[in-house]
């Protein structure tokens, strides 16, 4: 259990130190918005869907992988539904433009920008494969239910940024290597394996730059907050491991590089898409912001015990 805490908390420790240089890009002022405004396009369009590619590419055609990815995707969607009935039994605010924004928090992790660099640190192209269905999960569902939850209706869902996103089409585009087995050629395969190295760290530096930018005093005034961070960072994934307790039990050959890549991607902060949809339908921006901030910070004391929990538990 020891030497799997270490592991985690030594690649967190990796990741921490890349959002410090965020941080002090912003401070020395040699990142401004105009330009993490285009790095995170960057991410988000090209690069995201590169790397989910990529571990695709990676993987060789097996039947039992596709049951593998079957359980990856069935668990993933137990996740967000579970995360959803917590976050409607327990968060709580009077203020409309608030309260949406407090279950969304809860409901959604950083399952792109935390969770895959992580996945690929301890788990290389394999967690990545797996960990891609919990971000096309993130994505159907956030567009969904997620916009339901923020603004209190599914009138404002839009089918567009439902299905046409990073998580959807990578996974369009990578799926038929898996499937059939094929590869790209050297002049292709070697850029697309390039641009998806540039995750990790362009991530961290953006989730860094943002973390200079916030002011935390909203959220530390708002008690449901701390709530939130419990949920996100704590409940949400023990829960999810739990879950996968209980696969196992009726599964014993569940592939354990897929649970520790979905406990991954469960424990990671409250997603940075959570402000985008704030300031997109007029809520609560400055406790979104803090929100993603706060429990990003935080991440860095719970995720590897979380984490190596998991590592210790499905791999060792």
């Amino acid at each position: 259990m020891l030497d799997s805490l270490g592991l985690v908390s030594k690649q967190v420790g990796v990741l921490f130190v890349l959002m410090v240089v965020g941080f002090l890009c912003n401070r020395r002022k040699l990142l401004n918005a105009i330009a993490i405004k285009g790095i995170t396009e960057l991410l988000v369009l090209i690069v995201t869907p590169c790397v989910i590619v990529h571990s695709f590419i990676q993987q060789k055609f097996a039947v039992s992988l596709l049951g593998d990815l079957g359980w990856a995707l069935a668990v993933s969607v137990f996740a967000h539904v579970v995360g959803a009935a917590i976050a409607f039994l327990c968060l709580h605010d009077r203020n409309p433009n608030r309260g949406g924004v407090l279950r969304f928090a809860a409901i959604f992790s950083n399952a792109g920008f935390m969770g895959i660099p992580l996945e690929y640190a301890l788990l290389g192209a394999d967690g990545v494969f797996f960990g891609a269905m919990y971000v096309v999960v993130f994505n159907l569902v956030c567009w969904s239910l997620g916009v339901a939850v923020m603004c209190r209706g599914m009138k404002n869902v839009g089918l567009r940024a439902l299905f046409v996103n990073a998580g959807t089409v990578g996974v369009a585009l990578g799926l038929p290597f898996f499937l059939f087995s094929l590869k790209l050629p050297e002049v292709l395969g070697r850029p697309v394996e390039m641009l998806a190295d540039l995750n990790t760290p362009l991530a961290m530096i953006m989730v860094g730059w943002y973390l200079a930018e916030t002011d935390f005093r909203p959220v530390l005034r708002c008690g449901a907050a701390y709530g939130v961070a419990a949920l996100r960072l704590v409940a949400v994934p023990l829960v999810v491991i739990a879950a996968l307790v209980g696969v196992r039990v009726c599964v014993p050959t569940l592939n354990p590089v897929m649970a520790v890549a979905i406990s991954t991607a469960a424990a990671a902060p409250t997603a940075a898409l959570t402000t985008v949809i704030a300031a997109r339908y007029d809520k609560d921006v400055s406790t979104a912001t803090s929100l993603v901030s706060g429990t990003t910070l935080l991440s860095i004391l719970t995720m590897p015990p979380i984490v190596g929990f998991a590592l210790w538990l499905f791999v060792h």
